[in-house]
Parts: structure tokens; sequence; C-alpha cells
């Protein structure tokens, strides 16, 4: 059974740097792409970041968020600088399988999820 177990959010202030980190158990992350996605209030779950055959960012949080991998610790991480208040929201942990993924900026694409952590930026 795959695990993911996200860990690091909390409340900053606007400008305030916060890193997320994702803890994969059950399967290696080598053959995973690793995405992070932000459910905010009364809005859609979106893309905010992957890890898998390319790296890629929103580009509402390009050069701002950072995601990366460790593979001997089987974790992926988002590093998020300048926080902003429309940053606000659950940020979920996701993995997809290499081998089936077609869109890694897609939801649907992941199989598995983590219970998402709380990141609140207050202004």
């Amino acid at each position: 059974q795959v695990q993911l177990i996200e860990s690091g959010g909390g409340l900053v202030q606007a400008g305030d740097s916060l890193r997320l980190s994702c803890v994969v158990n059950g399967r290696t992350i080598l053959t995973l792409t690793m995405g992070w996605f932000r459910q905010s209030p009364g809005k859609e779950q979106i893309f905010v970041a992957a890890f898998g055959k390319r790296i890629t960012h929103a580009a509402s949080v390009h050069g701002r968020f950072t995601i990366s991998r460790d593979l001997s610790k089987n974790t992926v991480s988002l590093q998020m600088d300048r926080l902003k208040p429309d940053d606000t929201g659950v940020y979920f942990c996701a993995g997809a399988d290499d081998s089936h993924i077609s869109d890694d900026t897609s939801k649907n694409d992941y199989i598995f999820w983590g219970q998402g952590t709380q990141v609140t930026v207050a202004s």
C-alpha cells in the first residue's frame, strides 16, 4: 500500500517562506511523477508543481516555488518563497505512475494522494 504523508504547512505572513515535504511509503519515487496541487476555499484544485520526466511549475508560482526530490529519503519537497495571500489553501502531494501519466499538470493522472497540509498566508 502506497502512502503519501505531507508536512510543513502553517500560518505565515505575506513575504515569508515555507517548505512542504511529502514522504512516500510503499513505493520508490524513482518510478513516480510527483506533484503538488492546491485546493483553495471555494475554488477548484489546481496544479502547482511536478517532478517527473520534467520539472515544471505553474505560472502563478514560477520563480517563487521550487519542487525537489530526495531519493535517499523517498521524499519530494516544495520550497515556497515570497508567499502571497493567494497561495493560501490545502496543499496535496500526489503521485502518478511514470508509465501511465500523460499530463503531469492534470490531477486526473495522479493515483496516489496525501491527506493535505494547510498553508495560510496572512496579508
